[in-house]
């Protein structure tokens, strides 16, 4: 994979890819928030190589009603303690609830991104990495012109999702053991 040292940037998407996605179902309450096996030291560790870390998720059950925006911020503080507690730094956690697929801010849409650089101008998107096991994901970072990683093997091989990605990953744990490598 291209030489990581240029990148100082990492969007991360959230379900998935840090936590245990619930197919047909959202992650409703800190008891359904289950860490994707050796993700929290692989964000330990991805914490060392870049600058900062954005999470960058879609999370259209509150604006479906499935459950409350007080909700969602109560998974995300647990979520940030515990990536704390095992050594790893989040800069900031982005999220659309919109349930409308146009939305601007809604991942493949570019929003999020820009929300990041109001909040942090240094980020320059040539210098970021976009992690996520969805399509949703891969385009997002593409438009943006950042390096592409899928984590996962939601597709099958023969999906045209790779040819459209710069590298893919089991799990997050083996994407940074590759960032430090």
């Amino acid at each position: 994979m291209d030489n990581l040292k240029k990148y100082k940037y990492l969007f991360l998407d959230r379900d998935g890819v840090i936590n245990v996605e619930r197919p047909g179902d959202y992650v409703k309450n800190i008891s359904e928030f289950v860490f994707e096996e050796n993700s929290l030291e692989a964000i330990a560790i991805l914490s060392q190589v870049f600058e900062c870390i954005f999470v960058v998720t879609n999370q259209r059950g509150v604006g479906r009603n499935v459950m409350s925006l007080s909700a969602l911020q109560q998974v995300h503080g647990y979520m940030l303690r515990e990536i704390e507690k095992a050594g790893g730094k989040i800069t900031g956690i982005y999220f659309c609830i919109d349930p409308d697929s146009t939305s601007i801010n809604r991942k493949p849409n570019t929003g999020m991104a820009f929300q990041i650089r109001r909040d942090h101008p240094a980020v320059d998107f040539s210098q970021s990495v976009m992690a996520g096991n969805s399509r949703s994901d891969i385009e997002f970072g593409n438009k943006l012109g950042m390096l592409t990683v899928l984590i996962g093997d939601k597709y099958k091989k023969e999906h045209k999702i790779y040819q459209t990605v710069n590298a893919c990953y089991e799990n997050l744990y083996k994407f940074a053991v590759n960032c430090i490598k």
